[in-house]
């Protein structure tokens, strides 16, 4: 029997559900009869449209798309305006104020505390330059990942063309649109593995084959990688070497073997991880050779060893992330900023996109780790971009614990998580920073703070990764993390072994000091922590990271964030009591 909610898009899904968004935003959130919000509220993801947690009714998250981190020039103005404008709450955040951006894992964006009644208004702005919610949500392919510099950057294969191809002609195919479950496209042409290949439903790897005495570039295929529900998998080839002009049917036709095929019934085990380990990748090979109208090549030799991005490799092998000053194959620069947890206020963002605009192209791309790029920058230009008083808080060479640092939602919006995030996440990043040393080679240590299993903000591929738990301490129930290390993407993906479980929140810098320290006065030079951790065994891991309350840090809601509407004021919900509503935010 079909799970529920297939009944629910059944009746009404994709496209057609904007037109119920707009009648109901006409006449009022309270206008969606209250035994029906679960259900519309299922349907409003598929735009991007997701109404936030208990206590918080009639707000609602957008999240945007862009195909491979792209923003065109005046589409992140647009964005920072909505988010002045509309993006604004009952309540101001300690850390970040009110109207704010979040930039996301998936190189997208997410805004918060919008009304539905304005929801229109906001997609007209943003559609006016080319900016989209469709399929941002919900069970739909959601965005594409690249590389974030690709058509600036060398790449071996030129990948834009192709992102763009199957935006247009996959993402955007009304018959595609209700799959069993989020879904989830990577393709990359460069040598870094930015795009994190291991982690997607499907992805494509450069690589080449040599056919007949010449080398012929393409890329090898990958399916069914994923971090959630503690049942991480990465992603495993099919033994398939495509051609460029090949790649967009391949995806296709693994697109339409997972919607046809996949399992509607129990939504716990039916994202494409568990289909490929149901189905095996001979017989998803086997049946893609049926699908497709050419000859299937065996795999080329790929570029994996080569892989730095979230490696866990020396810093001199390549660069971990976008962060800094890059070349540009067109002999201008590329500077990526760091903005810590990903959040950047509405202000700040419509600066960077004049920053954007008057020092390189406007364009402005976002990289799977919550960080924004400035593109076609003129080396005259160079320093005066880096002179920019928004570049000193947002420093493309920032401190390595925030440059290692990405978070999650968390419970400020989230309904299913556990724990309270990223003010959270910014508070230890700042007391990190001014009490641990880390050697002066050690340029980055990975944190990644996930606020529940779901692992939206990928601990499970951290150097130190944090999910959120609950437990009790002095006899009450306070936020807690489960604490793992060693995990990251490259060569040989790792998923972190758990060292501690329900750590309470104000014990855990203490604990990340004495890991940290300890790393520090044992490991071999130049190692990295990653490297450090798979040379050590795990009892000596455990051993090493010990809870520990500390002075200087005060955590901002230690008790209460799942507990009340918001987790930073005492103040009862604005929300109308007959407005409450129960649903599955972080699906």
């Amino acid at each position: 029997m079909a799970h529920k909610k297939e009944d629910v898009k059944g009746e009404l899904y994709g496209d057609a559900v904007r037109e119920k968004i707009e009648e109901f935003a006409a006449r009022g959130f309270a206008s969606i009869p209250e035994d029906e919000r679960e259900e519309w509220f299922t349907r409003f993801k598929f735009w991007g449209v997701f109404h936030q947690r208990s206590g918080q009714e009639s707000y609602f998250m957008m999240r945007l798309t862009n195909c491979g981190g792209i923003l065109e020039p005046d589409q992140l103005r647009a964005i920072g305006e909505v988010a002045r404008d509309y993006a604004t709450g009952p309540a101001e955040n300690p850390e970040f104020g009110n109207g704010w951006v979040d930039f996301t894992t998936r190189q997208s964006i997410q805004l918060h505390w919008l009304t539905l009644e304005d929801i229109p208004e906001i997609w007209e702005k943003l559609e006016a330059v080319g900016v989209s919610s469709r399929s941002a949500g919900g069970d739909t392919m959601r965005n594409i990942s690249g590389c974030p510099v690709a058509g600036k950057a060398d790449e071996y294969v030129d990948s834009r063309a192709i992102l763009d191809e199957i935006q247009e002609t996959i993402r955007e195919d009304d018959e595609l649109n209700n799959m069993p479950r989020k879904f989830n496209i990577s393709v990359t042409g460069c040598r870094q593995g930015c795009a994190q290949d291991s982690i997607n439903d499907v992805g494509l790897e450069p690589a080449h084959r040599f056919i007949d005495g010449e080398e012929v570039e393409g890329f090898n295929v990958r399916v069914g990688g994923g971090l959630g529900g503690r049942e991480p998998r990465p992603a495993r080839p099919l033994d398939l070497f495509v051609r460029p002009e090949h790649a967009v049917e391949t995806v296709r036709a693994f697109v339409e073997l997972y919607h046809e095929e996949g399992n509607r019934q129990n939504r716990a085990k039916n994202r494409a991880r568990f289909f490929v380990d149901d189905w095996g990748t001979d017989a998803i090979r086997e049946e893609l050779d049926e699908r497709l109208d050419f000859d299937l090549e065996r795999a080329g030799t790929d570029f994996r060893g080569e892989y730095t991005y979230n490696a866990g490799k020396p810093a001199e092998r390549g660069a971990h992330d976008h962060v800094g000053v890059y070349d540009q194959r067109d002999g201008k620069n590329y500077v990526g900023l760091n903005v810590p947890v990903g959040r950047m206020t509405a202000e700040e963002t419509i600066e960077l996109a004049d920053i954007a605009d008057e020092y390189g192209s406007g364009e402005v791309r976002l990289t799977r780790r919550q960080n924004p790029v400035v593109v076609d920058v003129p080396d005259a230009a160079l320093d005066a971009l880096l002179a920019e008083s928004l570049l000193e808080k947002h420093r493309p060479e920032p401190n390595p614990f925030v440059r290692g640092a990405m978070a999650c939602t968390g419970t400020e919006f989230c309904s299913l998580a556990l724990t309270e995030t990223k003010a959270r996440m910014a508070i230890m990043l700042r007391w990190l920073r001014d009490n641990v040393e880390l050697p002066d080679d050690v340029d980055r240590i990975k944190v990644h703070f996930s606020g529940c299993t779901a692992d939206c903000g990928q601990a499970m591929t951290a150097d130190i990764g944090l999910q959120g738990m609950r437990a009790r301490k002095d006899g009450e129930m306070v936020e807690a993390m489960d604490v793992g290390v060693g995990g990251g993407i490259g060569e040989e993906p790792t998923f972190i072994e758990w060292v501690r479980q329900r750590v309470p929140a104000d014990e855990v810098p203490g604990l990340l000091k004495n890991l940290v320290e300890a790393y520090a006065a044992l490991r071999q030079d130049g190692q990295t922590f990653r490297e450090w951790v798979n040379a050590t065994g795990q009892e000596t891991l455990i051993e090493l990271a010990e809870p520990e309350e500390v002075e200087g840090y005060e955590d901002p809601c230690l008790t209460d964030a799942k507990q009340s509407w918001y987790p930073f004021v005492d103040e009862d919900t604005p929300a109308p009591a007959e407005q409450v509503a129960t649903v599955e935010e972080g699906e």
